[in-house]
């Protein structure tokens, strides 16, 4: 016949289990603080930062800040366009060799040099930009 396995139901059991348990009572401005400080933390239980906060372990803070997303964003959406600009130089480098005298197609390029010079002192700023952002606001 069938032989019977014993199988355990439920969870299994944890080696050192917590049964000890403490009651605090706060007002609420403490209780704001708390939540406020909780929420800093980034810990996943109150249980844990409560305990990390009593016997002084440390934890990391992580904080997201938006402007530094939103401006790393829009920096990368800049250098895409970038690229693109270059992309569009070389093709219209190439018409204007195919398609013009020499004397139109330089004068053409010389507008287009202005442009590109242009181009590079706003790259410049944006590199300055850049750097003078992350020396006041991200942190090291």
């Amino acid at each position: 016949m069938y032989q019977k396995k014993n199988y355990p139901a439920g969870r299994k059991p944890k080696i050192d289990p917590a049964n000890v348990r403490y009651s605090v009572n706060m007002t609420e401005i403490e209780h704001e603080s708390f939540r406020t400080l909780f929420k800093k933390s980034g810990v996943n239980s109150r249980s844990s930062f409560i305990k990390s906060r009593i016997f002084n372990r440390e934890f990391k803070v992580i904080s997201i800040d938006k402007n530094t997303v939103d401006y790393y964003t829009k920096l990368t959406s800049l250098y895409g366009q970038f690229r693109r600009i270059g992309v569009n130089y070389n093709q219209v480098l190439k018409e204007l060799k195919s398609h013009f005298s020499e004397k139109k197609a330089m004068a053409l390029l010389y507008k287009l040099e202005k442009q590109t010079i242009e181009l590079i002192k706003t790259n410049h700023q944006i590199i300055d930009l850049t750097n003078k952002f992350k020396e006041k606001w991200l942190q090291k």
